[in-house]
């Protein structure tokens, strides 16, 4: 696994890397300096088919819904090591009609304050091995790439030939949950 931090762009062989790989948490690390953006900043877990298009209501995961029907994808009670949300997700048992899992953020705008992604000092997303929580790879700070965007795409998990690997997203939103759920396939 490379020790760098890995580009927008780039993935890596996870399950190919680490052939006896069951589990990983997906950490994400959102940071801002404003605390009205902390306090509205949400990350959600899709679960997503090859399309990148969500099975169903049922399979997002975010602070409403803390796991999906099989409970292979769960949202972490309690994020450790600086990360802002952590999602455990057992690769051998995610259903196999999930082909990628896709983690976003996004500003929840109840608070009405006109807020953006362009305030984060840090947006980072990680993969922890599940057995032990070994970093296995760390994307870049992605933050310094944003300005006017409320939604993100961090990151995601994807099936490639038998096996699991993952990528860095980093695609930025100006309409929020808005624009990625019209990607994704999720009417709002």
């Amino acid at each position: 696994m490379p020790a760098a931090p890995m580009k927008r762009g780039s993935n890596a062989a996870l399950t190919r890397e680490i052939p006896n790989l069951h589990g990983v948490v997906l950490g994400v690390a959102l940071v801002s300096s404003e605390p009205v953006l902390n306090d509205n900043l949400v990350v959600a877990t899709l679960l997503c088919d090859d399309d990148h298009r969500v099975l169903s209501d049922e399979h997002m995961v975010f602070f409403n819904q803390l796991s999906e029907p099989t409970m292979s994808v769960a949202q972490v009670a309690q994020a450790a090591g600086g990360d802002l949300e952590q999602i455990e997700v057992d690769l051998d048992d995610v259903p196999a009609a999930v082909h990628r899992i896709v983690v976003v953020a996004y500003l929840n705008e109840g608070m009405g304050h006109r807020r953006t992604f362009g305030q984060l000092r840090t947006a980072r997303i990680r993969v922890l091995n599940l057995d032990g929580g070994a970093e296995l790879v760390s994307s870049e700070n992605l933050a310094p790439a944003l300005s006017q965007e409320t939604g993100l795409i961090l990151g995601e998990l994807y099936r490639h030939e038998g096996g699991w690997k993952f990528k860095v997203v980093g695609q930025g939103y100006p309409d929020g949950i808005t624009g990625i759920a019209a990607d994704h396939g999720i009417g709002l």
